[in-house]
Formats: structure tokens, C-alpha cells, sequence
């Protein structure tokens, strides 16, 4: 039995009976101790590799909620507003208009070899463009001979041009789904909403599997980006898993050289409420060092920028009709009682108040028929809860994964258009979930926002919109509140904090290798601390081998 002592310039552990450390000994991938150089040579024979020494160490972070197509989805036409990093570390600009966008997928369409290929592009976000409603015509500009589609940052919306409609067999009047938005000539505008619509046309657009990070090279892909972030444990929040799937992801962790640890929920969609939670829960076996297997996603309904979360009235600050339901209450009943027998967690996506109290009141119901004093169901995005809903979900032992980083990427719209002032300020309440005792992460939902804990952390703190509007200075939380969220608090959210989420004895050897002290920078500056690279389960990787 080897082991390595690192020595750092400052180690920041999260275990309350020592916060901070000078060394950290590893044998077998495990943390053998952490403390002071003297502490841990009792330990026996070891070598000491000082490459930290001037670094700061801290646990893994942990990522709650994110989807592992953030590394496929480079394999598209990325067209969002913001500026992005891809895996391999280049930055594309936004677009910024309808006719930009048109013309970088006309430039991506150029390229293609095969004329009858499907084209897709992706991070799409209209509310930025006065809210303008991207059309068929417009995406027919780019194609009128290959389907075309273009999926909305928020992944609840798809658009598609007359060719991706004609294959999907929607290109005719007497379309009767709220789904379907329908223009004056009675056929579709090719805007397309909720997931048993875009799915069934998305294939036909490109959005297979492989656009689900379901093929090796999009699971490398987000691999490399853990690492730029200092994540070494991320969810992957809502794959239809099944047994081919399963076995690729097993392949691809069980390679030596993948960086992170990936906990891969089954989503509810495509099958029933049995189905799901027999499967779901004979996966658990399945389950390794970089692969964590048995937990359930279900989705409640849709995007508060996409006008299709379901609120609790006054609804919609711009009177916009409510937003739509994507599992039915009966359905959502039986996988919480199902669940809850079989010893399954669910995690469940709220953005709407209305969600949020549906699946409050459906699991209180689920828990009188079987108690559970340690579920650890957790409420995912949840961003409208108000205070009554938080002091809930701690009565009933929920646990809440909130949206931080919606008050940069879509603040002012909120303020301004879709929930109003009020419920603006109160969205994503880290410091009320706190104060109610409720277990509470904070997450990017990449590719809906970048990958990225400590900018995820600086927008919990900072609460600044992209406008530099400090929105609801009354739920900000401390740095340390912060890096808990992104490190234990993430842990807890997925039952893994026996295993992850600080640095102490027993527990995995995942590190972010960070440049400078977090708890010492500005809070502003949160974000722009360099990543060093990772270490996870004892494997050492720098950002700069990428």
C-alpha cells in the first residue's frame, strides 16, 4: 500500500472539526487523513509530492444538476446569446439576432457533405431578443430541402423548419396541443413545446441519442469540462436509461483516464410508473466508483422564460396564459408511492410555484402510506417556492437543488416580464431554504448554463443579473454558505456525502485544484478563480493535458 502526501498552501476540507489543513494523505484512491505533516506521517512510509504546494485545495466540487449533452451538444451549432466555452477551450460569440443566427447556421449547413443530413443548432434564447418568436420561414432560410431545428436554452422548446415539420407529419391544420403554437394560416410555426411533442419531431432534426450524450464522445467531451470547472462528481439529471445505454456508461467511466464521477438518473418519460422504478431500482447493483446508478427524475413542467412553468396565481407578470403540466398528478402519485417502497429517491423538476405545491402535497400523501425518515426527495430548480413551501418541505425532509444562476442569464427578464418585481427578487431562496432547515445545492443545469460551480456560487452570493442589478439582496448567502452548497451540499442531495463533499478521512480523494483562496478573494471575484485541474478517486488531471 502506497501513499502520497500532498502539502498545499491552504486546504479547505469541509469537515466542521477541522476546516482548514496544511496536508492530505491518499492511499488506494481514499483519503488516509488530512491535518499537518506530523499528524499524517504516523501513517507509515510515504512520498511527498509537493505539485500543490502553492496551490489551494478544496473537495471536488460537486455539480447537482446537469445533463451530461452538454459535451455532445458541441457536436451542433451552438447559437445562443451569451459567450461559451466548448470543451476544447474555444470561445464562440453570442448571437444576437435572428438574421446572426440564421446566417451561422447557414454557414454550419455550407459545410455539410450530405444534402439530406439533418442540421441542429442549439441555446437558443428569444426572451433576449424582445422576446421575438423564431419561425419556420425563418429556419426554412437556412434550408428549405433539409430539416433544420434549433433547441431553446432552456430545453423546453424546439423550433424546426417546413421540411423538419413535414417529416415529423405535423405540416397540417387541425394540430390541437398547447404545444403547438399554430400561425394564422392554421399550421404550425415550428415552435414546438413539452417533451412528447419535441422529442417524437426532434429525432427527425437530429436530436437522437448522441444529442443526448449518449454515445462515448459526448461523455469525454463533458469529461474535459469537469475539469476546467474542478468538478469531480456530476449528475447527469435525466437519461432514458436503459440496458445498451447503461452499458456504454459503464464503459466509458470504468476507462482509467475519465475524470469524474457521473450519477445518471432514469427520467420518467417513455415508460410507466412500474417500469420505471422496478428498473430504476435493480440498476442500483450496478453502481461503481465513477458511475452511480438508481435514482428517478421526473418532470413537472416546463421553463419559466418559456412561459411554460405553472404558477400559482397572479400567474404571468405579462398575463401570458399558464404554462403546461408534463406529468399527470395520478402519475406523479404513483412513482412517489412506488418509490418510496422500493427505497428509490426521486428527484422531481419544479420551476412554478404551482409545480412546487403539487409535488409537495402528492409526496406528503405518499409518505402517510410509507413512512421514510431518510428519503432525501429533492425539489430541482424549485425556483418560485415561497417561505410556506420551504417551512413544508423541512417538515416533510425534502431537499432542494435551487437555479442560482438564473438571476445572470435571465434576471432582468424575470424582473421585467415574466414574474414581475416581487417574485424576481424571491426566485432560486438560497437564504430562506437555510433559515427553514431545508438541505439545500445550488446548480448550473448545463447546457443550460455553463458548467461551472464557483460562477454558480458567486451568483448565490452576488445575486447580480447581466445587467449588474443586485437582485433580492435579502436571499443572498455568505462564501462559505456557498462552497458548502457546492461541495456538501450537492453530496447530500444525492445520498453521497458518505462518500464525497469533504475532504476527510474515508472518503474518495476528489480535489478542485484551485489557483487562489475562495474564501479570500473578493466575493465579486468568485467566479474568476482559475481551476488548476481536478484530482478524483487519487487520479491526478490538469486542465492544461486537455
Amino acid at each position: 500500500m502506497s501513499t502520497t502526501i500532498y502539502p498545499a498552501r491552504k486546504i479547505l476540507t469541509m469537515n466542521p472539526n477541522q476546516p482548514e489543513v496544511t496536508h492530505v494523505a491518499v492511499r488506494d484512491g481514499r483519503i488516509l487523513g488530512a491535518g499537518t505533516l506530523a499528524d499524517l506521517e504516523g501513517w507509515g512510509d510515504y512520498t511527498l509530492d509537493e505539485r500543490f504546494a502553492d496551490k489551494v485545495l478544496m473537495p471536488g466540487l460537486i455539480e447537482g444538476h446537469a445533463h451530461t449533452m452538454e459535451g455532445a451538444m458541441w457536436n451542433f451549432t451552438y447559437v445562443g446569446w451569451f459567450d461559451r466555452m466548448d470543451p476544447d477551450g474555444r470561445v464562440w460569440d453570442g448571437v444576437k439576432t435572428v438574421d446572426a443566427l440564421v446566417a451561422r447556421m447557414a454557414e454550419a449547413e455550407a459545410r455539410m457533405e450530405d444534402p439530406d443530413a439533418p442540421l441542429l443548432g442549439w441555446g437558443l434564447d428569444p426572451i433576449y431578443m424582445d422576446n421575438v418568436r423564431v419561425t419556420r420561414a425563418d429556419l426554412d432560410r437556412v434550408s428549405a430541402t433539409r430539416p433544420v431545428g434549433i433547441m431553446h436554452a432552456s430545453g423546453h422548446i424546439l423550433n424546426v423548419n417546413t421540411k423538419g415539420l413535414e417529416l415529423a407529419g405535423l405540416l397540417h391544420q387541425g394540430n390541437n396541443h398547447p404545444g403547438i403554437p399554430l400561425g394564422a394560416d392554421g399550421l404550425p410555426t415550428g415552435e414546438l413545446k413539452s417533451p412528447e411533442i419535441m422529442m417524437p419531431a426532434g429525432k427527425h432534426v437530429g436530436m437522437d441519442r448522441a444529442f443526448l450524450a449518449s454515445d462515448a464522445q459526448g461523455l469525454w467531451n463533458y469529461g474535459k469540462l469537469c475539469v476546467r470547472a474542478g468538478v469531480t462528481t456530476s449528475s447527469d439529471l435525466g437519461q432514458q436509461l436503459n440496458d445498451d445505454l447503461v452499458a456504454m456508461f459503464e464503459e466509458v467511466t470504468g476507462n482509467d483516464r475519465f475524470p469524474a464521477c457521473l450519477v445518471a438518473f432514469r427520467i420518467n418519460m417513455g415508460v410507466s410508473p412500474a417500469e420505471l422504478v422496478d428498473y430504476t431500482a435493480a440498476l442500483k447493483d450496478r453502481s461503481t466508483d465513477r458511475l452511480e446508478l438508481g435514482r428517478i427524475k421526473v418532470v413537472a413542467d416546463g421553463s419559466i422564460q418559456g412561459f411554460s412553468a405553472r404558477l400559482l396565481w397572479p400567474g404571468y407578470y405579462n398575463g401570458a396564459p399558464n404554462g403546461m403540466w408534463y406529468v399527470a398528478p395520478d402519475q406523479l402519485a404513483e412513482i412517489f408511492d412506488r418509490a418510496l417502497k422500493a427505497g428509490v429517491q426521486v428527484h422531481t423538476h419544479t420551476n412554478g410555484d404551482e409545480a412546487t405545491q403539487l409535488v409537495i402535497e402528492t409526496l406528503e400523501t405518499a409518505l402517510r402510506k410509507t413512512p421514510d425518515f431518510d428519503h432525501r426527495f429533492t425539489l430541482q430548480h424549485c425556483q418560485l417556492a415561497n417561505a410556506a413551501q420551504f417551512r413544508r418541505m423541512a417538515r416533510l425532509g425534502m431537499c432542494v437543488n435551487l437555479f442560482a444562476n438564473h438571476h445572470f442569464y435571465w434576471g432582468d427578464e424575470h424582473y421585467a416580464l415574466t414574474v414581475g418585481p416581487e417574485r424576481a427578487d424571491r426566485m432560486n431562496a438560497c437564504r430562506t431554504a437555510l433559515d427553514a432547515g431545508v438541505p439545500m445545492t445550488i446548480h448550473s443545469d448545463a447546457p443550460v448554463t455553463p458548467l461551472g460551480p464557483l460562477f454558480t456560487a458567486w451568483s448565490a452570493v452576488n445575486r447580480l443579473t447581466a445587467s449588474g442589478r443586485t437582485q433580492g439582496e435579502g436571499e443572498k448567502i455568505t462564501v462559505a454558505q456557498a462552497l458548502h452548497a457546492i461541495t456538501m451540499g450537492a453530496a447530500v442531495t444525492m445520498k453521497m456525502d458518505h462518500l464525497v463533499g469533504s475532504i476527510e478521512v474515508g472518503k474518495r480523494a476528489d480535489f478542485a485544484v484551485l489557483e487562489e483562496d475562495p474564501t479570500e478573494v473578493d466575493p465579486l471575484k468568485l467566479k474568476d478563480i482559475p481551476v488548476w485541474g481536478t484530482v478524483q478517486g487519487g487520479r491526478i488531471f490538469p486542465a492544461s493535458d486537455l
